[in-house]
């Protein structure tokens, strides 16, 4: 799990602690653990909940909430508390200091003040050199057209990653209306992408990881919603709340789009740090990709993200050479998949990812070297240059023996 603040809020006022709340959720660092509109109450609430930082806005009673902030620094001395208000008056500031007050901001809150304060909890909490979290290494999978291979790649991606006890995982298949991740995984969900969006204020880490179906690779799936009416329901502010809460949660995130790219997609792809966009050797794959790209292009907070997957590389008939797709395309190849139709096929039928059914593949060798380069992690790197002889060697060894 990444290093994650939880945060409670107290703030009689709606206007304000509404806004806070809003600039709270936009963050992957923050998990919103509880908020109270009055300040009798969340002495209380601090006390059930343990937040790591109580943050108290002062614009409805200063008083009032001066002695709260007092209260908190004796009965709750692991909560931090950080405290907001319109003035910025000193002797305010200076009351708040030696009542037991950490930080102290002023309303409008700037985004930059807000993070730089809790970067110096972070670090008065675990330590010099901690202040900055890890954060979550999002993927969105994109497809040129259907059928090349992206919910394979997805789904083998994070299967790679999860493999590593120092990562969680989770998959999130946006294909809302033919999504088929739990297929590949030979999964039964109990609940969807919908129970999420639903839920998503009332969710905490233990009931989040309770509503995801979780695979024997460690790798955790949130699947698309069971009936094609359910799909409306699902907003964009809602999967921005789902995406935010899974990022806090995670280390990393695979994110299995449609081929719609509807509102969702490019809402994922925005919230991503990698896009792959996965293609074939053949005109119309190389065409779309062309024409996705002009699109992509339009979109500033995208198009630095999108990197090329050529899949099923060697396939003998019918391929534009890499050589002259790279010409058509106008961009560098990030990386190749060989073809490997046999392995592929056994793996999605059986329902298991390459890791475990085909660990010294050289498909499964290349999707280990594709994690690692998008999560600059030298120990994939490693596995895949050994041929597979790392952990999962041992595990296939086994299973050959036997």
């Amino acid at each position: 799990m990444t290093q994650v603040l939880r945060l409670a809020i107290v703030d009689p006022k709606d206007t304000t602690r509404d806004a806070l709340k809003s600039l709270l959720l936009g963050m992957d660092r923050i998990w919103l653990e509880a908020e109270a509109s009055r300040y009798e109450f969340f002495a209380d609430v601090v006390s059930q909940t343990h937040p790591d930082v109580g943050v108290i806005s002062l614009d409805a009673d200063p008083d009032k909430g001066l002695d709260l902030v007092s209260q908190l620094h004796k009965t709750s001395p692991e909560c931090s508390i950080l405290v907001v208000s319109s003035s910025s008056d000193g002797s305010l500031i200076l009351r708040a200091m030696r009542a037991g007050a950490k930080e102290f901001l002023t309303h409008p809150i700037k985004l930059e003040d807000l993070l730089t304060a809790l970067d110096r909890i972070t670090t008065l909490r675990f330590g010099k050199g901690t202040g900055k979290s890890r954060g979550c290494t999002t993927i969105a999978v994109a497809g040129s057209t259907g059928g090349v291979g992206t919910t394979s790649l997805a789904v083998n991606l994070g299967c790679a990653l999860a493999a590593d006890e120092k990562n969680t995982v989770v998959l999130v298949d946006l294909d809302m209306c033919l999504g088929d991740a739990d297929v590949f995984l030979d999964a039964i969900p109990e609940y969807t992408v919908l129970d999420l969006a639903q839920n998503v204020t009332r969710l905490d880490f233990a009931l989040l990881k309770r509503s995801l179906t979780k695979h024997s690779s460690g790798l955790f799936l949130l699947p698309r919603p069971v009936h094609l009416e359910d799909i409306p329901q699902i907003t964009e502010d809602d999967m921005q709340r789902v995406f935010g809460l899974l990022k806090a949660t995670f280390t990393h995130m695979i994110i299995d789009l449609s081929k719609s790219y509807s509102r969702l997609d490019m809402l994922a792809m925005q919230v991503s740090d990698h896009v792959l966009l996965v293609t074939q050797l053949d005109l119309p794959c190389l065409r779309n990709v062309v024409r996705l790209n002009t699109s992509l292009n339009e979109h500033s907070a995208i198009k630095d993200k999108v990197k090329i997957v050529v899949n099923r590389v060697g396939l003998e008939s019918g391929q534009i050479t890499l050589k002259k797709a790279q010409e058509t395309l106008g961009k560098e190849i990030f990386s190749q998949l060989p073809n490997d139709y046999r392995t592929m096929s056994e793996v999605r039928n059986n329902g298991v990812p390459l890791v475990e059914q085909a660990p010294r593949a050289a498909i499964t060798q290349a999707v280990l070297k594709l994690a690692a380069e998008l999560c600059d992690d030298p120990e994939l790197a490693g596995n895949a240059d050994k041929g597979g002889k790392g952990k999962w060697f041992g595990l296939w060894s086994s299973k050959t023996k036997a």
